[in-house]
């Protein structure tokens, strides 16, 4: 049987839960799957490697942060078919996150919009959840870690978070994603402008260089930007991931336009959207970013990729690999081998 036609059979019962117990439902389900060895009888994407960032991903489609915040089901969702993994958002000390509810289904927009902010264990506990993992173990593909800031750090504090996230994740990781643009933690996209990044990226920048040469490992740093930004403001950002030497930039978060889902019912709650309205918004950004870096460094395409041919799209715009979530949901985990097979050869 297909992953689409079991899918088909799964979602009214998942989309009959609301959505952060469906959440909670699915990855347990995939990891007791796992265990069994029936995650193992998916059918995978051909193999089609790409090296972006120094890193050999074994194929172009890749995993969002925000569905494993604590990396506990990588090994689970690796049986996915996906050519990388990147887990997070993870935090220096636990927390709770925002209130509940906090996740918002709107399926005629085929979106999204949580407000989840950063709920998880802590960075001690995210390695040690890695550190468990046969992917680590085995070296079996390319794990991106993505770090952020407590919800009560200061956000004057702020570049104090990702420096120990960062030194607590660096060991374990393929790559970390420097999260600055969720728009969940007060603050914290502000984190994007200009004094404020150049001071966050030259501190990141800086430890990065002494991690690699205390670890004899050089481990890329990537930034995740938000789609809500003119073209003045992108051009900034370009300016100074390449000032800085970033290894590559993640486009996009999730969006505050609320534009495609007016008069929906949840279309006002407050949060990220993500899903399908997404997808134009986050491709303005990767045109408007590929204009100013060139060949650079790498672009990593995602929101609202629902389909094969929104990730050709993403390619299209400018970007090198891409990463799927909210898609998932809507179409399930045959998603991410319909994107593998649009970009072959791309």
């Amino acid at each position: 049987m297909s992953n689409h036609f079991l899918y088909s059979l799964a979602r009214p019962l998942l989309f009959s839960m609301d959505p952060e117990s469906a959440h909670h439902f699915t990855l347990p389900a995939l990891k007791r799957a796992a265990a069994l060895g029936l995650t193992k009888c998916l059918p995978q994407p051909q193999p089609d490697p790409r090296t972006v960032m120094g890193l050999t991903f074994k194929n172009p489609v890749g995993l969002a942060a925000g569905l494993d915040k604590d990396g506990a089901y990588i090994d689970a969702l690796n049986d996915l078919g996906f050519g990388s993994i990147e887990v997070g958002t993870v935090t220096p000390r636990a927390q709770p996150g925002n209130p509940k509810p906090r996740m918002f289904r709107l399926p005629a927009a085929h979106a999204i919009i949580n407000r989840m902010g950063f709920n998880n264990g802590g960075v001690d506990a995210f390695v040690a959840n890695v550190q468990a993992s046969r992917f680590y173990q085995d070296k079996a593909g390319v794990l991106g870690l993505n770090i952020g800031k407590n919800a009560d750090t200061p956000i004057e504090r702020a570049v104090d978070d990702y420096l120990l996230c960062l030194q607590k994740v660096y060991p374990y990781a393929s790559y970390v994603t420097v999260n600055i643009s969720s728009p969940n933690t007060k603050n914290l996209r502000q984190l994007q402008g200009g004094s404020e990044l150049d001071g966050l990226l030259a501190q990141l920048k800086d430890a990065q260089s002494r991690l690699a040469d205390q670890h004899k490992r050089y481990v890329p740093l990537a930034l995740k930007i938000a789609p809500d930004m003119d073209g003045e403001q992108v051009k900034n950002i370009a300016d100074a991931l390449l000032r800085h030497k970033i290894d590559g930039v993640i486009a996009t978060n999730t969006t505050l336009s609320r534009t495609a889902v007016q008069g929906m019912r949840h279309g006002e709650e407050a949060g990220g959207l993500s899903g399908a309205p997404v997808f134009e918004l986050s491709n303005q950004v990767i045109r408007l970013l590929k204009a100013e870096l060139g060949d650079a460094l790498p672009i990593i395409g995602v929101g609202g990729i629902m389909k094969g041919a929104d990730a050709r799209a993403k390619f299209d715009a400018g970007a090198q690999l891409v990463q799927l979530y909210s898609g998932l949901i809507y179409a399930g985990p045959a998603l991410v081998r319909d994107c593998a097979d649009a970009l072959r050869g791309r």
